[in-house]
């Protein structure tokens, strides 16, 4: 994106209980998007393509890399259900599911203009998209929910040989 947009601070806990800040991640790329648990469409897939992205770097890349799954769904996103989640979409350690309370996490979905809204039969309705931040904490591309492990890892490349 031209010009980068600035990306909105945020510190949540993450899967492991420990407490993650975007800014306490500068000089590393990350990948932002909005998930929950439960969901029975486009988060896993979202999940499973950010994912096979990390697999397919090399360590050393993968290394420069985070993504920051960030619940959209306080009441349905326990500790144990993240677990169980992360250890069922068997997701790498560079990938960070975060979680808090509505009123930790609301602030973050208006920073980052994710409209979240509880659906029918313990569904939540919420914007799916993914940011790429760069290590200076600059969002460089936006991705629909549609993207493709192989777009990601080509963008991330190409940033990285900047």
């Amino acid at each position: 994106m031209e010009p980068p947009l600035p990306a909105h601070d945020f510190a949540l806990r993450d899967q492991d209980g420990k407490l993650v800040r975007l800014s306490a991640l500068a000089g590393k790329y990350r990948i932002v998007t909005f998930l929950y648990t439960s969901c029975p469409d486009v988060c896993p897939l979202i999940a499973s393509n950010l994912n096979l992205a990390l697999r397919k770097l090399t360590p050393a890349e993968r290394a420069q890399v985070r993504v920051l799954a960030i619940s959209v769904d306080p009441k349905g996103d326990t500790p144990a259900a993240v677990r169980r989640y992360v250890k069922a979409h068997r997701l790498l350690p560079q990938f960070r599911y975060l979680t808090g309370t509505h009123a930790q996490l609301a602030p973050v979905w208006r920073g980052w203009h994710v409209a979240v809204t509880p659906g029918k039969l313990d569904t939540v309705d919420h914007s799916a998209y993914e940011m790429l931040v760069d290590p200076q904490g600059k969002g460089r591309v936006v991705y629909d929910a549609g993207v493709q492990w192989d777009d990601v890892l080509h963008d991330l490349r190409v940033l990285m040989d900047e």
